[in-house]
Order: structure tokens, then C-alpha cells, then sequence
């Protein structure tokens, strides 16, 4: 049998891990801005966790997750999103106390897993950077996320993103909606697909955002959720809208857009960008009050987001954006014969113990190989070491990119590298 890695997985080599801690980076940097702090959950839940706050009709845990009974019998899934176990471990390490600081900000990262057809962008294993706030139902921290979000991508350099918005309203007005979408749809039940057609008997919501031909053109004239939203509800999403407007951030109301998961109302959020001719959602979010309580927690108002990594890589590299990643090394150390192999590892150690990057030929090449690596790892400065100059204690460092030179001492590279730098050239 030959070994390859499971269907929709993928290797990460290191051209591509690079772009990835760029990315992760960039999102610390920005979320640090905003005050959210990381958190790391376990990632294998117990069943539960997920089918009670996702939903027992759900694709995800109908269609989707990697479930399985370990060898104590309890029964195990890997998780296949963010929010329910970051909800977890808030009830469970009671962060809700009143000694901590609200409202409560944490970001994740890391990988989730979903039995799915692999696609573009879409595998079995695959990665989210996701947020969650808790303990503010202000409609400033749903604009405050959204905005945090917009602010990323914006700095990241990703163009042409699309901020869709709607409320989902309170639990009530969503009861209303519901019943007036399956009066709607009941009657054109044979034209939906078969996934439609059993959604609609068990999460009708979700017939909206279906992607079948019938089922677009049956839910094209399908009721407004807004319409059905009550006094409350509406002027909740009405102080999102002009908060929004007030920061200069431009959306669009999209009343098909709606959410699976049982645990979402009032404002729900994608944003959106066009890939290959077709629109690719590379970051959802939106708000849930309920959910902390349905895990045994106080009553307790959160939102949040999550985003695809393997999405934001995608656009990335379809929008031809050239991330500023600085891949260089600093010094690269030609080795001269087998005599000055000792000190060659001498020598590169105390470099990397200054904070410089370095690396050492190790495989006894010419030196004409040996200034080939240098090129290739993009070393700025190149330092050739042999029996002599171990002899003599004198040594030469030279800008690989002006080709100036420098002499000094052993000790002085060993020691103070960067004293050298304003002789060398260096910016």
C-alpha cells in the first residue's frame, strides 16, 4: 500500500507555511489592537458539546462530524467549529464571574475537522481564526467585530470584499419568521431539493442559503425575515446599520442570507469576495445570546466570527497579493575543510545567540557550491572560515549584496556582530 496523507487533508511545506504564519501573525496583531486575548480548546469535544448548541438537524452533525466512542465508551467528536467549545470552556472555567473583566474577548486558531466533499477551499481538516466576545448585547460590539474583521482584511490587502448584513431578530421574532416561511414553502415542496425537502420539515432557515438551481428559484420570492422583525429587534438592527454608516463601512442587506446553527439572532454577517467569477464567503459571523445559558452558564449576550485560513490563503494568492514576508537569512559561514569544522559550529552558534539567523555548510562542498547556498537562502552577509584564519584569529565578513568587505576578529563576531554593521554597509 502506498502511503499518501487522507483525502481532504493536505502537507503544509514550508513555502507554504511561511504565508500561514504571516497570516496568523497578522491576525494576532490586529486582535491584540482590539483587546482579545487567546484561547485553546481540546480539539476533540464530547458529542454533546456540539449536537446540543449546533443542532441535532444539522448538516454538521447529521452529514459531517467525526464522531466515534473511544476505549472508555465515551462518545468523541473532533471538532468541526470554533464557538461551542470556546462557549464551553467559558461556562466551564466559570469566566462569567464577576471578578472578571467584561465583556470577555478571546480569538482561537487551529484546526477543525468536517466529513465533506473536498473543494476548493474547503477540505476535511482544515483552519479557522476565530473571535468570540461575551457579555455585551450594546449593538456597538456587533459593529466593533465587524469592524475588527473589515480592519483585517483591509491591512491584509485582500480587495473587493463585500460586508453582507441581517438581523435574525429576538428568539420570538424568529419563531414568527419561521412559521411564515414554511406556510410560504409548504406549498412548493416538490419542486425543492431532497436536502430542502427535509430541511424544511426540521431547520426550514436553511433552505434559504441553499446553492440548488430549485431551490434558488423557490425561495426567490420567499418572505423577509425584516418584515417579521418585532419593535425590539428591529431597533437593535436599525442602531447597527447607523453605526456602520457613522464608521464609513459600506454593506448590504441580504435577507437570504440566515444561519443553521440554532444558537444565532439578531445580527448575522458575512463578508464576501469574488474568486475565479464566483462569490467565496471568507468570514461569517453574528450574534448569540443564548448559547452560555443553553450550556448551564448564566444568561449571558456573545458574537463572534470565524474564517477559513485555507480560504484567506486562496484569495490571497487569486488576488495576487505578495505578503511582505522576510525570508532572508543573515549570515551564511563557507566552511574550509575538515580543520575548521569545529570551530564553523562554534562560530554559528554564538551568531544565532546574538539573534542573528545563520546556517554553516555542512556537507564539505567547494566553495563555489557553498556561495551558491548563500545566494539561495538569501544571506546578506557571508563569512569564510578555514585553518587559517582559526590560525590567525582574523577573519573576513562580506555584504553579499555590495560586496564589501570587512576584516576583524573571531572574538568580535562571536561577540558583537552588530558592531561590525555600520562598516558593512548595513541600512
Amino acid at each position: 500500500m502506498k502511503l499518501q496523507k487522507p483525502k481532504g487533508t493536505q502537507d503544509l511545506l514550508p513555502q507554504d507555511t511561511v504565508k500561514w504564519q504571516y497570516v496568523e501573525g497578522f491576525a494576532r496583531s490586529i486582535f491584540k489592537r482590539y483587546n482579545y486575548a487567546e484561547i485553546r480548546t481540546p480539539i476533540f469535544e464530547h458529542y454533546e458539546v456540539i449536537s446540543r448548541s449546533v443542532g441535532d438537524t444539522t448538516d454538521i452533525v447529521t452529514k459531517e462530524m467525526y464522531d466515534f466512542y473511544d476505549k472508555g465508551d465515551r462518545h468523541i467528536t473532533l471538532r468541526p467549529e470554533g464557538t461551542a467549545p470556546v462557549v464551553r470552556s467559558y461556562v466551564e472555567n466559570k469566566l462569567f464571574a464577576p471578578e472578571v473583566q467584561k465583556p470577555s474577548k478571546f480569538y482561537y486558531m487551529g484546526p477543525m475537522f468536517r466529513y465533506e466533499r473536498p473543494q476548493a477551499g474547503r477540505l476535511r481538516q482544515f483552519h479557522q481564526i476565530g473571535v468570540e466576545c461575551f457579555g455585551s448585547n450594546n449593538p456597538a460590539t456587533d459593529v466593533e467585530i465587524m469592524a475588527m474583521a473589515y480592519h483585517f482584511f483591509e491591512e491584509l490587502g485582500i480587495q473587493n470584499i463585500t460586508l453582507h448584513l441581517n438581523s435574525l431578530g429576538n428568539p420570538e421574532s424568529r419563531a414568527a419568521y419561521r412559521q411564515a416561511l414554511i406556510d410560504y414553502l409548504t406549498p412548493l415542496k416538490d419542486q425543492l431539493s431532497k436536502d430542502s425537502q427535509r430541511r424544511l420539515e426540521e431547520n426550514p432557515l436553511r433552505v434559504l442559503d441553499s446553492k440548488e438551481k430549485e431551490d434558488k428559484a423557490a425561495v426567490e420570492n420567499a418572505p423577509s425575515i425584516l418584515d417579521y422583525l418585532d419593535k425590539e429587534s428591529a431597533a437593535y438592527f436599525e442602531g447597527v446599520q447607523s453605526m456602520l454608516d457613522s464608521l464609513g463601512i459600506t454593506y448590504v442587506i441580504d435577507t437570504n442570507m440566515v444561519r443553521g446553527l440554532d444558537y444565532y439572532n439578531h445580527t448575522i454577517f458575512e463578508f464576501i469576495t469574488e474568486v475565479g467569477g464566483n462569490d467565496l464567503t471568507i468570514c461569517a459571523g453574528g450574534r448569540y445570546d443564548g448559547l452560555v445559558s443553553y450550556f448551564d452558564g448564566p444568561e449571558t449576550p456573545g458574537i463572534g466570527f470565524g474564517m477559513g485560513i485555507e480560504r484567506l490563503i486562496l484569495v490571497l494568492d487569486k488576488q495576487e497579493i505578495e505578503l511582505p514576508i522576510d525570508q532572508s537569512l543573515d549570515v551564511y559561514i563557507a566552511v574550509l575543510g575538515q580543520e575548521a569544522n569545529g570551530g564553523a559550529l562554534e562560530l554559528v552558534q554564538a551568531l544565532r545567540k546574538q539573534g542573528l539567523s545563520a546556517e554553516r555548510d555542512y556537507l564539505d562542498r567547494k566553495l563555489k557550491a557553498q556561495f551558491k547556498s548563500a545566494d539561495v537562502f538569501g544571506a546578506k552577509y557571508i563569512i569564510t572560515l578555514g585553518g587559517s584564519e582559526l590560525e590567525s584569529g582574523q577573519i573576513t565578513v562580506k555584504n553579499n549584496q555590495t560586496r564589501q568587505e570587512v576584516k576583524t576578529s573571531l572574538d568580535t563576531i562571536k561577540n558583537d556582530f552588530a558592531s561590525l554593521l555600520p562598516e558593512l554597509g548595513a541600512e
